[in-house]
């Protein structure tokens, strides 16, 4: 579709890097996508030291290739990562290495099988639709609050029973705080320190984990011992208790449920807030995503042929995850040498991967910073690079939740862009902070009015 150039906001650049004291002080701390110099959208590889730590960064697609997939085997969850994460999601499918990881991935895989989810699509509808019960013409919502809020009921209700103790305001407003939290607690992890509570986004990050553990531990000692109903939680508890000891079980029960029941709903919700702004500011290209998805919808509604009917929801939604990708970095740690290009790496040196950096790289996309969602088009995309575009990681860990992603966000979307036209509420920028995942500062106030 040809419209006229937009270029959503992100964080200013600096010509040189700075420094690497930097990224535990100030707004580099609170937000990780802030602070990168132009270097870093351009150059192939960077190479840093940090408090005793070797960390590359690269920036070529065979490099992330090589570390995610060729030779995944070498490269593991760091554990940096695991002292960072252990405290809210311990040894669960997110962290956990070897065999354990093969083991629970094997689990809980057969729950995101392509039929399994084509299922959940009237689960996804029905939240959708309850979450615009709510609206009213001419009114501004928090829409990334919205999104999160309807993922959270999904996730609930598709995987938990619709348990109500996972769908409270208390239950989002602690995953809110627990995740604002992680980036600052970047410093004491490094330094092998437990997360201090030294401020207080830190002692909220805390309240709002040990809040959600004791809430999902609670919620899984009820289902004890035989897992209860036969959903996501019921057979994966009845599962680890077939492989592993009782203590172990349960506490791997729990580990999953905090990891599935976060990642399942946030990670999501940015991927939705990001693609209502995106059209909120692109009157056309939401003009022509809402007569797709009033045509799609009024052929079946809840049928699994729906996410089909939508490509260019999906391109926008791809082009969205591009932008502000909903997972900022992650993660490598190499056990044995190897090397990535023209750099040497250790045992031991972390691989830091960036999504943030890639999906923006100058000499990975065409304008890289401007909003194109047809650079999605099939034969725009044949020429892409595997691995210059990972939304859902890649490679053996690529995320097992990557369809039910997709096809719950494009349901949600499709519902609301088909009844409900999506503008601006003001006139401040809007603002990406990276922490653990990558949200609109502020919740997104957007103004609806009914179509």
């Amino acid at each position: 579709m040809a419209t006229a150039r937009f270029v959503p906001p992100h964080p200013p650049r600096d010509v040189a890097p700075v420094p690497m004291w930097r990224g535990f002080i100030g707004e580099r701390a609170r937000n990780s996508v802030f602070g990168w110099s132009e270097r870093a959208f351009t150059d192939t590889h960077f190479k840093r030291h940090i408090l005793g730590y070797t960390v590359h960064i690269p920036l070529n697609p065979d490099a992330i290739q090589r570390v995610l997939q060729t030779n995944a085997a070498n490269y593991i969850k760091p554990d940096v990562v695991k002292r960072l994460t252990g405290p809210l999601i311990g040894r669960g499918l997110l962290t956990s290495d070897g065999a354990l990881w093969r083991e629970q991935r094997r689990i809980v895989a057969a729950n995101f099988a392509p039929a399994a989810v084509d299922g959940l699509i009237p689960h996804f509808a029905r939240a959708a639709r309850a979450t615009m019960a709510e609206w009213q013409s001419g009114a501004v919502r928090t829409l990334a609050e919205d999104s999160t809020d309807t993922t959270m009921r999904i996730i609930a209700d598709t995987l938990f029973g619709g348990d109500k103790r996972l769908k409270t305001r208390a239950a989002m407003d602690h995953i809110a705080a627990a995740l604002a939290a992680g980036g600052e607690s970047r410093l004491p992890a490094i330094l092998g320190l437990p997360p201090l509570p030294y401020n207080k986004r830190m002692r909220q990050g805390q309240r709002g984990r040990e809040f959600l553990r004791r809430t999902l531990a609670d919620v899984v000692r009820d289902r004890l011992p035989d897992g209860g109903a036969d959903d996501f939680l019921g057979r994966l508890i009845r599962a680890l208790r077939a492989q592993f000891a009782p203590a172990e079980a349960l506490s791997l029960a729990v580990d999953n449920a905090a990891t599935f029941y976060l990642a399942g709903h946030e990670t999501t919700a940015n991927a939705i807030s990001w693609s209502l702004y995106l059209l909120s500011e692109q009157p056309a290209w939401q003009e022509a995503v809402a007569a797709e998805a009033q045509a799609a919808l009024a052929e079946a509604a809840d049928d699994p042929g729906l996410p089909e009917r939508l490509p260019t929801l999906r391109r926008v939604m791809e082009e969205a995850m591009r932008l502000y990708p909903p997972v900022p970095r992650f993660d490598r740690q190499a056990l044995a040498a190897d090397r990535l290009g023209d750099w040497d790496v250790a045992p031991g040196d972390i691989i830091s991967i960036w999504p943030w950096l890639l999906h923006r790289h100058q000499a990975l996309w065409d304008d890289p910073d401007a909003f194109d969602p047809d650079r999605f088009l099939p034969e725009r995309r044949a020429g892409q690079h595997r691995f210059q575009y990972f939304p859902f990681g890649g490679g053996p860990r690529v995320c097992v939740g990557m369809r039910f992603a997709y096809t719950e966000g494009l349901t949600v979307l499709a519902h609301w862009l088909a009844g409900w036209r999506i503008a601006p509420a003001g006139t401040e920028p809007v603002r990406p902070v990276g922490s653990v995942t990558l949200r609109p500062e502020g919740g997104l106030p957007l103004r609806l009015e009914r179509r």
